[in-house]
């Protein structure tokens, strides 16, 4: 009838209310020309990994260098060092000598680093999580436990040329010869309970057993460490060597079943 009622005008059955973002006379009564999208790409959440506007979060450069690179380059730096008979090597045999005092109890940590104590515990973790994992008709079942014991094959692999490569001497209370460095009983050990643990996780529900999970393997590998260094087994640098370069076999791993769960 042509009557004027007040209040905001309304929509016409049929018709939309067209608008550009930020432009003026946008045609929307409800919205601010000033105000940005909702839902811009610059504007989202960024991943846990930095990368803004990644649905699933996938890893991005910083987490890559810190995961990989980071490591990489200090494995490299110390091997050079080695090699090079380098200043840090003078530093390395300073620590070296105020740590080591042969005694029972450091050899017993020691020997937790053996291919006969750590590789059967891992042994175990693959045929567990490859069981469940069949069990539950999970997709490509057989994919965490293969890779990690190929990641366990390749330790030996890469440990033994690096050994020929530097060759090392030991440590004064060792007998005379080379192949100390990078220590292989460290590599053993980090490799073995850190994919234990690697695998282990998706599987253990509450956060206190995950948790109690990672402070095991960390208590496993720093225990073995400290041994080796005060039985005098190895040097500190061939421990920090072999942590370096698990670091990178390991984050490689968990990037692989980090994709696998994300896919």
């Amino acid at each position: 009838m042509g009557e004027n009622r007040p209040g905001p005008p309304q929509l016409r059955p049929g018709r939309a209310l067209a608008h550009t973002n930020g432009a003026s006379g946008s045609g929307s009564p409800h919205r601010s020309d000033s105000r940005p999208p909702q839902t811009p790409r610059g504007a989202r959440p960024s991943d846990p990994f930095g990368r803004p506007g990644t649905t699933p979060p996938v890893p991005g450069r910083p987490t890559f260098f810190f995961l990989l690179g980071l490591p990489a380059l200090l494995f490299a730096l110390i091997t050079w060092q080695v090699v090079a008979d380098g200043p840090l090597l003078r530093a390395d045999e300073r620590v070296s000598r105020a740590l080591v005092h042969p005694d029972r109890f450091s050899g017993l940590l020691a020997h937790l680093g053996d291919v006969q104590v750590a590789v059967p515990v891992l042994a175990a973790a693959l045929a567990y999580v490859a069981l469940r994992s069949r069990r539950t008709g999970t997709d490509r079942w057989w994919l965490p436990s293969t890779a990690a014991a190929l990641l366990m094959v390749l330790v030996p692999a890469l440990v033994v040329p690096l050994k020929e490569l530097t060759a090392r001497p030991g440590t004064p209370v060792m007998p005379p010869g080379t192949g100390y460095f990078p220590s292989g009983h460290t590599a053993t050990a980090a490799v073995a309970y850190g994919c234990t643990t690697l695998l282990l996780l998706p599987w253990l529900r509450s956060a206190t057993a995950r948790r109690a999970c990672v402070i095991t393997c960390s208590v496993l590998v720093l225990a073995v460490s400290f041994g080796l260094v005060r039985r005098g087994y190895h040097w500190p640098l061939d421990v920090v060597a072999s942590w370096c370069l698990c670091g990178v076999l390991l984050s490689s791993l968990w990037l692989l079943l980090r994709r696998r769960t994300t896919a």
